[in-house]
């Protein structure tokens, strides 16, 4: 499997109208693409998250039960234009949806790991406050296959 956003490429940075609006940004969701899903997937799952050691795993966008059939996000999809059966659960902000970067000045350059996961089940019950442990749990023995890519940014 494999995904890739138009926004950035691997290990590059993400653009400024993907970051937080307190930082300058628009707070748009960011576009990706995927293919090659393997045979038997059901549902896909999209984790944005942000290991830095001063972000501690912050959650910047859940996406559960995206249908199957769905190959993409578009740009800013977030909160008006997700794939119908589609769920965005809470971030780390305390908000639904995407919350885009917006690292600490002066802590370098913050990885935000982009990892989609193909499920062999239709869907994943989880409430909309589901934790990133509880969200990783939910997972447990239903992924099929990940594909991951990483976008940079710092101030």
């Amino acid at each position: 499997m494999k995904i890739v956003s138009s926004a950035f490429v691997d290990g590059g940075r993400v653009p400024d109208q993907n970051v937080m609006k307190a930082i300058g940004g628009m707070n748009l969701s960011l576009p990706f693409q995927w293919e090659y899903a393997p045979a038997g997937t059901k549902s896909f799952v999209l984790s944005i998250i942000d290991p830095h050691p001063v972000a501690k795993n912050w959650v910047h966008w859940l996406v559960v039960n995206i249908p199957a059939g769905v190959t993409e996000l578009k740009e800013g999809a977030s909160g008006k234009a997700m794939p119908a059966g589609s769920s965005e659960l809470e971030n780390s902000f305390g908000d639904m949806g995407y919350g885009g970067p917006q690292p600490p000045r002066g802590t370098g350059d913050h990885p935000y790991v982009c990892t989609l996961y193909a499920l062999n089940v239709d869907r994943l019950g989880l409430p909309a406050e589901t934790s990133l442990p509880a969200f990783k749990v939910a997972l447990e023995g239903k992924v099929l296959a990940t594909a991951a890519i990483t976008g940079k940014y710092g101030r």
